[in-house]
Formats: C-alpha cells, sequence, structure tokens
C-alpha cells in the first residue's frame, strides 16, 4: 500500500546540540519539512541572540542540499525580557515561546516559578500575535504524577486563558481525557499537540516484564482510557490537534540509570508510527490533515509545498539498531524491537 502526503511539519520536536544534534538531526529533517525546535538545552535558550545562533548551528549540522525549516522557541523564564522577545518575533528569529514550568521536565530548572511575572510578557506576546507553546504539568510535589497534566489544565491554563483572552496558545502533548476534553470545549485559539508514543501506548508499557526506561517520557504515559482519548481527538480531523512528537533523544547512560531521563526518541519512525495508528482507525484519509495542515493552519504559515511517499510493507522491517553519536553514545529509538509496517520510501528532500 502506498500514501502519498503534503511534505508534514513536526510541532515539537528536541534536537538538542552538540554530538546528539548531529546524529539526530537528519531523522527529523528527512521526514519533515519544518520543525518547532524546543529551547531547553543545558544552556537555555533565553534571547533572540541565542536562538539565532541556535538556528545557525542546526542549519550547519544539516547533511547536504537538504530542504529543512528549523522554527525557534524562546524559553521563558522569570525574567525574560518582553522587548527583546517582540523585536525576536518580529524580525524571525524567534516564531513562537515556549513555557515550562520550573522543574517540571529534562532542563526546566530555569523554567518559569512566578506566572504573575510574565504578565508583560503574556500581554505584549498577545498584542503581536506571538504563539506561546505550553509543557502543560504542574511541578507540585503535593500533585500526584499522573494528575500533573489535569491539575495544570484546571490551576493555571484555565485562568490564563481568562486572562488573556486572545493569546494563542499550544498545550503540548496531551496524554490525558481531561486535557482533550478542554481542548475540544475551547475557542479557536488554543490548539494540542500529540505525539506518536502517547497514542500508541498506555502506562502499563512502563512496567510490563520490569522496567522499561525507554517508555519513560514526560508528561508521561497515562492510562488506557487517557490514550484511547488522545488516539480518538488525533485521528478525528478537527483542526486543533496536530502532530508533534516530541521527539527526545537521550544517550543510552542517561536511560539505563538509577535516575533514568525522561523523553522518547521517535524521530525515526514517527510517521509510521502516526500512519499504523490512523490506519488501525480507518482514518488515514485525517492523516494529511493531521500532519500537513492543521499545525501551518493554527500557526498562521502556508502548508508545505511537495509531497512524501509512505509505504506499508507485508514484511517485517529489521530491528533498528541504536544511533551511535561522534563522540561514542548510543542512543536508542522508539519502537524498541521491531519498527512499524509504515515507513518513508520518499523522503521530502535530499536528506
Amino acid at each position: 500500500m502506498i500514501l502519498t502526503l503534503p511534505r508534514p511539519d513536526d510541532w515539537h520536536v528536541h534536537l538538542r546540540d552538540g554530538a546528539i544534534l548531529r546524529a539526530v538531526l537528519p531523522y527529523t529533517a528527512r521526514a519533515f519539512a519544518r520543525a518547532l525546535v524546543m529551547p531547553n538545552l543545558h544552556t537555555p535558550i533565553t534571547s533572540a541572540a541565542l536562538a539565532r545562533a541556535y538556528r545557525d548551528c542546526i542549519l550547519s549540522s544539516l547533511p547536504e542540499n537538504c530542504d529543512f525549516t528549523p522554527l525557534m522557541t524562546l524559553y521563558l523564564t522569570d525574567h525574560t525580557n518582553a522587548d527583546d522577545l517582540a523585536q525576536g518575533f518580529q524580525n524571525g528569529d524567534l516564531f513562537a515561546a515556549k513555557l515550562y514550568p520550573q522543574g517540571a521536565t529534562t532542563n526546566a530548572q530555569h523554567g518559569v516559578s512566578r506566572f504573575e511575572a510574565l504578565i508583560a510578557v503574556f500581554e505584549r506576546m498577545e498584542k503581536i500575535g506571538m504563539p506561546l507553546s505550553i509543557h502543560g504539568e504542574v511541578a507540585d510535589p503535593a500533585v500526584d504524577f499522573f494528575d500533573r497534566e489535569a491539575v495544570f489544565v484546571d490551576k493555571i491554563l484555565i485562568p490564563l486563558r481568562k486572562q488573556f483572552p486572545a493569546l494563542k496558545i499550544i498545550l503540548e502533548h496531551v496524554t490525558t481525557r481531561h486535557a482533550v476534553n478542554y481542548v475540544q470545549e475551547a475557542g479557536a485559539d488554543l490548539a494540542a499537540t500529540i505525539t506518536c508514543h502517547h497514542i500508541t501506548l498506555s502506562r502499563n508499557a512502563i512496567f510490563e516484564g520490569g522496567l522499561k526506561p525507554h517508555h519513560f517520557c514526560l508528561p508521561v504515559l497515562k492510562r488506557e482510557e487517557d490514550r484511547l482519548a488522545v488516539l480518538k481527538a488525533a485521528t478525528s480531523g478537527a483542526s486543533q490537534f496536530f502532530a508533534g512528537t516530541d521527539s527526545a533523544p537521550h544517550p543510552r547512560a542517561a536511560k539505563e540509570s538509577s535516575s533514568g531521563a525522561g523523553g522518547i526518541f521517535s524521530a525515526p519512525h514517527a510517521l509510521g508510527l502516526y500512519a499504523q495508528a490512523f490506519e488501525k482507525e480507518g482514518a488515514l484519509d485525517k492523516l494529511a490533515a493531521f500532519l500537513s495542515h492543521n499545525g501551518a493552519a493554527f500557526y498562521g504559515v502556508a502548508p508545505n509545498t511537495g509531497t512524501i511517499t509512505l509505504e506499508k510493507t507485508d514484511e517485517s522491517p529489521a530491528p533498528f539498531k541504536p544511533i551511535l553519536t561522534d563522540e561514542g553514545a548510543e542512543i536508542i529509538s522508539f519502537p524498541l524491537t521491531q519498527p512499524p509496517l509504515w515507513r518513508l520510501v520518499e523522503p521530502s528532500s535530499s536528506c
């Protein structure tokens, strides 16, 4: 079976930097024409100048003749400069701003601890039409780990949207029925990205046959009823849901440790996993909207030109080998063993 789609976008990806960037970038650039690049590096991207330098680093790391556009985000802190943010957005150095609640995920220790400190920033973003991408979890240790997204929606997101009703917000990597229902009922200025792993796995996958560190991600996998709700939203064709892989590579040693890092590296197989999930739901006719149209429309940019081709094979592909960085670190991809039967056979560029 052959499926031809308009060139897709990944509206949430982690490319890291250094040796990991050089190792993982070709997998995203081969599959996606554009990607919204997350700013939570060890030294976070907290200014327009840093975003510009990071974009230059990504572009210089691309394979030759690779047609790929990284879209840069600003890491918000309690001390973000609204003038720098606005100027960076207006001159094209910044595409969106990213809000990490302090301590909520990888390298979020510099994130926002006091939302009232960003009132001037949110006012400026609302005025200039700059999108706000949110990691929607509270980091309060008193909140059950599996409830962090739902509590964020109720205690942070709903009041934030009431205070800034015209602020364009993307609730990243939704994982719960509660969040899906809220996005579905909200107005046109709220959307959500959905990962391939959150529509493929429930939280049982973390524990089956022993602890699976490569299935640990942030936000964490949820109940089966939540997975089904997120899957239904993704395959519904609703315009407020679109693809954001949240592909998040870590060295194998960082995952397989006494304090394993949160993140799933899905870039090599993301398109195949989305296609597989949509096919099982009888929704392949909705895949183009989810991958190629909905996100572009929400962000207010033109859809990509050109196409990609996916093929479903009858033969099981060989297991995917770990990626080896030029510094010798291994990176394990999701799925851990057998790749999906859908594969990219005609990429969107020469990567």
